[in-house]
């Protein structure tokens, strides 16, 4: 397969508005967008190059309007250079201390660890998952909460890889990584190698489905940081996927997202544990009975926290 050379920046806007509509981010995210920066009043993102450019944009303007409940939009795009882009993710990149036990850090930026800190060295490149996003800020403290010392972890929509990271680095025995875009692969085993952790992970180069999902079986802890425009299709699927007593971690969520999530994940007989919020992404950490027939043994208490 050749790869992209050349990357479409599509910008997007509410004329009038002194700031964006929201729901335009996760409309681009929903196009295939590779993540979504707010830049001088419009929000931007880049796709892989389509094989019709005007009936793309076409398209990209009928979908993004139907976010919006057809308000007008501002629809600009240009190109930019694969090569480009080993300077342009670079851009803003910085350490972050995400819990007591998680920092995150691009491979340029040294950094002096604690006595009880990991360090996740994460470059993204063309992939998504960096700590500059509320989503993932949110995916990992719920994991950090999650315990995965000695779990087996399927991580769908890897990304850059760095929830499987993390949890490989906090004592998961194994994690299963499932990323269906080529350049972020490419991306997410090179971050593999960078930690050391390369042996314990497996890494899927396929777009989830049900299939796929029934052949992995069951995991002790699940991650999903994916919107839910996407997710929510493969939800009963991705709770089949969790293992008795364990762990599904999800995040990528809009607050109009919430009670479709929390009727299917009721219905399975799971119980939220704990719940994050950053910037208006919303993340949710989900436990599965050990048994969950009549009468069975329930999952642990949920510890107190703050609600949304």
């Amino acid at each position: 397969m050749s790869r992209t050379r050349r990357w479409l920046e599509l910008r997007v806007g509410s004329p009038g508005a002194s700031e964006p509509d929201p729901r335009l981010a996760e409309g681009l995210l929903a196009l295939g967008g590779r993540a979504v920066e707010e830049r001088e009043g419009a929000f931007l993102t880049h796709l892989p190059e389509p094989e019709e450019l005007e009936d793309f944009l076409a398209g990209a303007r009928r979908h993004l309007e139907a976010w919006v409940d057809g308000e007008p939009l501002s629809l600009d795009h240009r190109w930019q250079r694969h090569e480009d882009w080993a300077t342009t993710w670079k851009r803003g990149l910085r350490t972050r201390r995400i819990t007591p036990r998680l920092v995150v850090t691009p491979s340029w930026v040294p950094v002096e660890a604690g006595p009880r800190e990991q360090v996740v060295v994460v470059d993204p490149g063309m992939a998504f998952g960096t700590a500059e996003h509320g989503t993932t800020r949110g995916a990992l403290r719920l994991l950090d909460t999650a315990e995965p010392d000695g779990a087996t972890v399927l991580d769908l929509g890897a990304g850059s890889g760095i929830l499987s990271i993390a949890a490989l680095l906090l004592g998961a025995v194994s994690a299963t990584l499932v990323e269906g875009d080529e350049l972020a692969c490419e991306a997410l085993r090179e971050n593999l190698a960078a930690n050391a952790v390369a042996e314990r992970a497996r890494v899927v180069e396929a777009w989830a489905d049900a299939t796929l999902l029934q052949q992995l079986g069951p995991h002790d802890l699940v991650l999903a940081n994916v919107e839910w425009t996407k997710l929510r299709g493969l939800m009963e699927h991705l709770l089949g996927g969790v293992a008795p007593g364990g762990a599904l971690v999800v995040s990528g969520l809009q607050h109009d997202d919430l009670a479709s999530l929390g009727k299917v994940v009721a219905g399975r007989g799971f119980t939220e544990y704990a719940r994050d919020i950053d910037e208006g992404w919303h993340s949710r950490l989900f436990r599965r009975p050990v048994d969950a027939g009549p009468g069975g043994p329930s999952a642990p208490p949920a510890p107190s926290g703050t609600s949304d």
